[in-house]
């Protein structure tokens, strides 16, 4: 063994001698975003568990290591012979690199569904169940969905399946966009969740320019009352009797919807208390793990820097803000109907981000009037806003699945 040729060795399979040349400056660009990203979660405190996982899996994507066997296969599941023939899953287990692995959660769609278990046993559907206004609330936020498909659809660019995958950003709802994008264009998996996320996670940035120009001050410092308690049976029948009457309707998003009213049944039931607990805390912080980090590596360079990319980046912030604008228009209509005992800053909970959204409803009104305590009226159009979703991803899955 020549000893002198170590030193050569290292240096030429390190990656210092390839950083700006694996992926060329579309890498570098990533590796800048990523950082930027970890400084929002970390420094900012924007939605850490989304965004600090998100980020750190789309820095070893593109870092000059990401490319090795160890990492990611990035043409496994959006090359040509993937779109073409599938996933060769078996070869992913054997082959794989680390976050190949875990991807196979978020491609099959297991993920998604594990999450809204999780989603499930933390949500109390009493604040909805006890103001139906917030059910119109909910529905009327998810107007982003269908402006942004007819939008997406009218550049000319995309398909109805992928308009629709794109559209579904607007819902806010990363779990259910990732549910509708791995069956109708799986091949844009990977921009349209990086772009779910992302947003999820902004929103406490998005939002509020949006309330505070829509709305006036008296509109924001209005003081909501309590509404009558919801009885323990209601929130027992309400998950059975959603999950009977949408498995009927749209069965395409019966996994997906049904394991949220799973999650909440077991929380509402009084009797699986340990059950509740495991899905709140330990299977949903080990899946967001998981999803977070496996999502993060898809954004890779030379695939996520393209115009389409970029295309749907923009269409999914128009989503997003259109639907935040649908929800406080509605709240502004529903304020004068109840003759100003609603504040139409809730309207901007019924995107289904759940409670990142009513928080952020709750902050601004705390702003205007330090005993404005909007967060659990909030909470209604938000969780409205999740099953609003999911129905209209049933909804696109039976028109264009």
């Amino acid at each position: 063994m020549d000893i002198g040729q170590i030193p050569k060795n290292l240096w030429e399979n390190s990656g210092f001698n390839r950083l700006g040349l694996a992926g060329g400056w579309q890498s570098l660009v990533m590796i800048i975003i990523a950082l930027f990203f970890l400084w929002l979660g970390i420094k900012k405190k924007f939605e850490p568990l989304l965004l600090v996982g998100i980020a750190f899996g789309m820095l070893l994507t593109n870092l000059p290591a990401g490319d090795s066997d160890m990492i990611f296969h990035p043409e496994w599941w959006t090359g040509d012979a993937a779109v073409a023939n599938g996933v060769d899953y078996l070869n992913v287990l054997q082959h794989g690199g680390l976050l190949d692995i875990l991807y196979i959660g978020v491609k099959t769609g297991v993920y998604p569904c594990l999450i809204f278990i999780g989603v499930g046993a933390m949500t109390d559907f009493g604040p909805m169940l006890s103001r139906p206004s917030s059910m119109v609330l909910g529905a009327a936020a998810q107007g982003g969905i269908y402006l942004v498909l007819i939008l997406a659809v009218a550049t000319g660019m995309f398909t109805g399946g992928e308009a629709s995958s794109i559209s579904i950003i607007a819902g806010a709802d990363g779990p259910t966009a990732i549910f509708l994008t791995k069956t109708l264009a799986p091949h844009l998996l990977a921009p349209i969740a990086v772009a779910a996320y992302s947003y999820m996670a902004l929103i406490p940035l998005l939002q509020p320019p949006f309330m505070k120009l829509l709305t006036t001050k008296k509109e924001r410092m209005t003081v909501m009352t309590s509404t009558r308690k919801v009885s323990k049976k209601e929130k027992i029948i309400f998950p059975i009797l959603v999950t009977i009457i949408v498995s009927l309707l749209l069965p395409s998003v019966a996994p997906l919807l049904g394991s949220l009213m799973f999650g909440n049944l077991l929380k509402e039931c009084g009797v699986t208390e340990r059950l509740s607990d495991t899905a709140q805390n330990a299977l949903m912080n080990i899946v967001t793990l998981f999803l977070g980090i496996s999502v993060g590596a898809t954004a890779i360079g030379t695939t996520f820097l393209t115009t389409k990319t970029l295309l749907i980046v923009v269409l999914g912030l128009s989503g997003f803000i259109l639907a935040t604008v649908c929800g406080l228009l509605i709240g502004k209509l529903l304020y004068v109907i109840s003759k100003g005992k609603i504040n139409p800053l809730i309207g901007s909970a019924g995107v289904s981000a759940v409670p990142m959204a009513a928080r952020v409803s709750n902050t601004v009104g705390l702003q205007y009037n330090k005993g404005n305590y909007l967060l659990m009226h909030a909470m209604g159009p938000n969780v409205a806003g999740v099953i609003g979703s999911a129905v209209a991803a049933g909804f696109l899955l039976a028109v264009f699945g």
